[in-house]
C-alpha cells in the first residue's frame, strides 16, 4: 500500500510527511512517499496534495511539473484512489478560485474559493490559529473527530461549494467557513490535519485506512 505526497515546491512537505508516516505506522497503512514523479503518482493507492500560497501560484506550480496533474487525475477520478486535499491543495478541488484572478480548479467539487468576509471586523484576515470544527454531516474520514474539536488554520481565502452534500464540516469565524469537504473517493481540508493534533492525526489514520 503506498500513500504518496505530492511535491510540486507548494510549501514545506516535512511536517505532512512526518506525520503520516507516523500514523501510517500506526494504522499498518503502508509506505509514504514524498514525490513529484507522474509515473509513482499513477501507481499510488492513495494521493495527498497539500498546498501553500495562492490558488493561482499553486495551480500554476502544479502545471509546471509535465504530466503531474494529469497522473494526479487519472488516479482519482479514473481510477478512483482515495484523495486528500490539504489547504490549497483542497481549495484546487473547487471548480475556480478568485484569489487575485479567476484560475480554474479541478472541478471535483463544485464551488468557487472566495475570500473570508467576517461580519465582526474585528476578526482579522487571514484566519490563523485554531478555531473548533463543527461537523455537518459523518464520514469515513470523520470517525473519531467531533464537533468541538481543535484544528489549524492558515487561510484567507475558502471554498463555498454549490452541493450542501460536499460540505462535511465547517467552523465559525465571523460566519461559516468551511473546513472539509469531500464527495466518492475524495476529501479535502482547509486546516492542516498534521498540526491539528489529536482531530489530525485521527484524521490522517482514518485516511490510510479508508477503502471507500
Amino acid at each position: 500500500m503506498l500513500t504518496v505526497l505530492v511535491d510540486y515546491d507548494s510549501g514545506n512537505l516535512h511536517s505532512a510527511e512526518k506525520a503520516f508516516e507516523r500514523m501510517a505506522r500506526e494504522v499498518d497503512g503502508g509506505e509514504v512517499r514524498v514525490t513529484s514523479d507522474p509515473e509513482l503518482v499513477a501507481k499510488a493507492d492513495r494521493v495527498v496534495l497539500p498546498g501553500d500560497g495562492a490558488f493561482p501560484a499553486c495551480r500554476a506550480g502544479l502545471e509546471g511539473f509535465t504530466g503531474l496533474f494529469e497522473a494526479i487525475e487519472e488516479a482519482v477520478t479514473v481510477k478512483a484512489r482515495p484523495f486528500m486535499g490539504i489547504c490549497v491543495g483542497m481549495q484546487l478541488m473547487a471548480t475556480t478560485g478568485r484569489e487575485y484572478t479567476d484560475t480554474p480548479g479541478f472541478d471535483w467539487i463544485g464551488g468557487e474559493v472566495v475570500q473570508i468576509t467576517p461580519s465582526d471586523p474585528t476578526f482579522k484576515v487571514p484566519h490563523m490559529g485554531w478555531n473548533d470544527l463543527v461537523v455537518d454531516r459523518p464520514h469515513p474520514v470523520l470517525a473519531g473527530v467531533e464537533t468541538g474539536d481543535h484544528a489549524y488554520f492558515v487561510h484567507s481565502y475558502h471554498m463555498q461549494v454549490s452541493d450542501p452534500a460536499t460540505l462535511l464540516a465547517h467552523c465559525d469565524y465571523g460566519g461559516p467557513v468551511t473546513a472539509i469537504v469531500g464527495r466518492d473517493t475524495m476529501v479535502g481540508a482547509q486546516f492542516h490535519p498534521e498540526k491539528s493534533q489529536a482531530a489530525g492525526l485521527r484524521m490522517i489514520g482514518n485516511f490510510l485506512t479508508w477503502r471507500p
